[in-house]
């Protein structure tokens, strides 16, 4: 694995000179699983039908409670769940509302009972622990708005939007309450009606960061085939995967673990590989985008 920072001093000098992390050297080093060794477990012995992803071991981990999108289930997002995991962070993702009507505040409830799950049960062989104060909550479209729903009843220390798609009541209502940092990424499709994304972001309590992942589109997150596909929505997006697993981890580990080595995946103007930083204010102008600030 590629050391992304080293430590460095002047010669006759006891200064010691930090060299700051190539973004794409550790972007790529992100989008490979972590080190750790990759424990699966069944939600529903704690009476929440879904699915847990944990280190080998470790006390006071960090977790995030994961939400998937619409007729989709958590066994779509197994290799990002096991990518987070690999990487030191306890992942929980509940598998209910699957079907064609699904309620997002009946999913927003199931993620803030699957975080109280993590955090007060003893997971694994008894080798593993959530810290209470290390906790965030995630999700893909209409996941992405479950999550931001659960995130105005419950104190979170991060939450992260992936492709957000509109919800019922609108998570875009709440947002202003939410003063916990946010990571919302989008893909090309970003001005559409199925992308909230910016409306979301614009609307955000607390920090915010918007990305539009380059070729990508909403559904790229979801692995494998699905009934959907059948009927020519979308598909299994590879480079969208690693690009936004990238962006998630670092995000999480700086967020949840206060990790300076990730924090320009925390920052505004940083330049991210495969990525564009959107300014939620600014309106789309023609066929681009305005308020685009970076693009590697």
């Amino acid at each position: 694995m590629e050391t992304p920072s080293a430590l460095s001093t002047t010669q006759g000098s006891d200064n010691v000179l930090l060299v700051a992390p190539n973004p794409k050297t550790l972007a790529r080093e992100l989008s490979k699983r972590g080190p750790h060794r990759v424990l699966r477990g069944d939600l529903a012995v704690a009476g929440q039908p879904g699915v847990v992803y944990t280190p080998e071991s470790g006390f006071d981990l960090p977790a995030v409670a994961f939400a998937h999108g619409w007729m989709t289930g958590a066994d779509h997002y197994r290799k990002t769940l096991e990518h987070l995991a690999s990487w030191g962070i306890v992942v929980a993702a509940p598998d209910s509302e699957r079907g064609p009507l699904p309620s997002h505040l009946g999913l927003a409830t199931d993620l803030k009972a699957t975080i109280d799950i993590c955090v007060g049960v003893r997971l694994g062989p008894g080798q593993i622990s959530v810290h209470p104060g290390r906790v965030a909550l995630a999700g893909h479209g209409m996941g992405a708005g479950a999550a931001v729903l659960a995130a105005a009843r419950r104190d979170v220390s991060a939450v992260a939007a992936l492709f957000p798609a509109p919800t019922a009541p609108k998570a875009e209502n709440y947002a202003s309450e939410i003063t916990a940092p946010a990571l919302i990424v989008a893909g090309t499709d970003i001005d559409t009606m199925n992308s909230n994304a910016k409306s979301l972001a614009a609307a955000w309590g607390g920090e915010q960061i918007l990305r539009a992942v380059d070729d990508a589109s909403d559904s790229g997150l979801i692995e494998g085939r699905r009934l959907l596909g059948a009927l020519g929505v979308g598909g299994s997006e590879r480079k969208t995967q690693q690009t936004t697993r990238a962006l998630l981890t670092g995000f999480l580990l700086y967020r949840l673990l206060g990790d300076k080595k990730y924090e320009m995946f925390a920052e505004q103007d940083a330049e991210l590989p495969h990525t564009t930083l959107v300014d939620p204010h600014e309106e789309r102008a023609g066929a681009d985008f305005e308020g685009l600030r970076s693009h590697i």
